[in-house]
């Protein structure tokens, strides 16, 4: 039973809610989705953004997006699609599914699991959980 008011479609990105952050997922069918995890971790429930931000290296997986989601909330996100103008759902999947298996190099602020989905989605690597933090140009600081 998928939680979310659009059931996903192939090269769809999927928001999962944890608590203090968005982990994102790119849905590729028959119930699985491809995401980044760290490097050794058992089961997809758990925190993997927040593990992988102790690590620089992340392991792209396949998994039932149910077992990603565990007890926390999703929706389909597909929120730049009037920006950037998505790749074909087909090349979506085949772009995702020949990274299983591989390291990435991780970054939370650089190279995280939401530039990744963007990146296979339009070919454009952004985040917008990670904003660049504003400079004061206050006098005297």
């Amino acid at each position: 039973v998928f939680q979310s008011q659009a059931e996903p479609k192939p090269g769809d990105l999927i928001e999962i809610f944890r608590p203090g952050y968005a982990h994102w997922a790119v849905y590729v069918g028959d119930g699985y989705v491809v995401h980044l995890g760290p490097p050794g971790e058992i089961g997809g429930a758990g925190s993997a953004s927040l593990m992988s931000a102790l690590t620089d290296k992340a392991i792209v997986k396949k998994e039932l997006l149910y077992f990603v989601a565990g007890k926390h909330t999703y929706r389909v996100n597909n929120k730049h699609d009037q920006k950037y103008p998505p790749l074909p759902p087909s090349d979506i999947v085949r772009r995702a599914e020949e990274k299983v298996g591989q390291e990435i190099l991780y970054k939370v602020t650089s190279d995280n699991c939401e530039h990744f989905v963007n990146e296979l989605r339009y070919g454009v690597s952004r985040s917008d959980q990670v904003r660049p933090q504003p400079v004061s140009l206050s006098p005297g600081t």
